[in-house]
């Protein structure tokens, strides 16, 4: 056993940092120190008793870092190697998995912050802790699963490839797997957080036109207008009429990158006939979501969930760091505060006050 530091949830929203003790890698698995890890929305939806997850938890789904030892078997990364770890490690024997369609893997113990043989690494005062999403990349060290670690380039910066791990690859994801945005089209992203921005990020890479950005905050709107955004408007009930104003018939898709019912329900009003609306935002358990379904149906709209932005990691993430160190996706510039671990709380302060851009910790 060796010791970490890392932000401990207990149950309450304010974050510990405690030491705690972490296993050699066992077979199939890689020890990995960690350079950065993001502060993500998926995180806070924890700690503000949204989602219900074993504790005590290491918290930090979204991180990069440096293989330091791996164990038996382990072929795919060796000691020195980069990586970005997925949060939603693939079983590799489901049917899901043989479809090569992962990010809908049935045999994942990563929901359960679970390694592959069903144990945790980690032990907090001589019981188990359990990493969130098997990766608890808000520690110094972790082990992960070997098919949670993907090598990158050495040359990407650890704070990018953090965010690659999962707001990233979920915002450009969903728009390029999942909606396969052709260029010309029209888009709407409801939220402009780090997700949402990634989003926009997705749908300037695609070639989309107008790309429509609605937020509650003048300085989310500013920053999608910097991110590739031609329209910008103030996210209310009236959302939908205005998104007409701009396009008569309403938007080839949308995307809701928030989370929250109200505006997954009126996504379907901005859209045109046979149009697209993309639910990426994810709501807090137990939230139904009123909507129309007569009128989706009678005007041909469809709604796709998008999970994970239909990401196959070992193929998309070093796609997407290739993209930033060619200059073609500017994932550095939605970085606007780098902390340290002991400042964790202050970061996700920032997030719930709506603070622009994305909070990463850097170890």
């Amino acid at each position: 056993m060796t010791v970490t530091r890392a932000a401990v949830y207990t149950g309450t929203e304010t974050l510990e940092i405690r030491e705690v003790a972490l296993r050699e890698p066992g077979p199939g698995e890689v020890l990995v120190r960690i350079g950065a890890s993001g502060v993500c929305g998926s995180d806070r939806h924890v700690l503000d008793g949204d989602w219900k997850v074993p504790t005590p938890t290491i918290m930090g789904h979204e991180g990069a870092g440096v293989v330091e030892a791996v164990g038996a078997g382990v072929r795919s990364v060796a000691p020195g190697d980069h990586v970005i770890m997925t949060w939603f490690y693939p079983c590799g024997t489901c049917t899901s998995c043989r479809e090569g369609r992962t990010w809908v893997c049935t045999g994942s113990n990563s929901e359960a912050c679970l390694l592959p043989d069903g144990s945790t690494p980690m032990m907090l005062d001589g019981a188990p802790a359990y990493p969130y999403l098997a990766v608890g990349s808000m520690s110094e060290r972790v082990v992960v699963a070997e098919q949670a670690a993907i090598r990158v380039p050495k040359e990407l910066p650890f704070d990018v490839a953090a965010l690659i791990g999962c707001s990233i690859a979920t915002g450009v994801g969903a728009v390029v797997n999942g909606a396969q945005v052709q260029a010309g089209r029209s888009a709407l992203v409801i939220g402009a957080g780090g997700v949402g921005i990634s989003i926009v990020m997705g749908l300037a890479l695609a070639g989309a036109s107008p790309i429509i950005v609605a937020d509650v905050t003048d300085e989310s709107l500013e920053l999608a207008r910097e991110f590739g955004a031609t329209h910008t408007l103030r996210s209310d009930a009236s959302l939908p009429e205005r998104v007409h104003e701009i396009v008569t018939d309403g938007v080839d898709v949308a995307f809701e990158a928030i989370g929250r019912p109200e505006t997954i329900s009126l996504m379907p009003a901005t859209l045109k006939r046979g149009g697209t609306g993309v639910i990426v935002g994810l709501p807090p358990q137990d939230r139904p979501v009123p909507i129309d379904v007569l009128a989706l149906a009678e005007e041909g709209k469809s709604l796709l969930g998008s999970n994970y932005g239909s990401t196959v990691p070992a193929r998309d993430f070093p796609m997407l760091a290739r993209l930033y160190l060619d200059g073609r996706l500017p994932i550095d510039r939605l970085i606007t505060n780098r902390v340290p671990l002991a400042d964790v709380n202050v970061a996700f302060g920032l997030m719930r006050a709506g603070a622009r851009g994305r909070s990463v910790i850097m170890f």
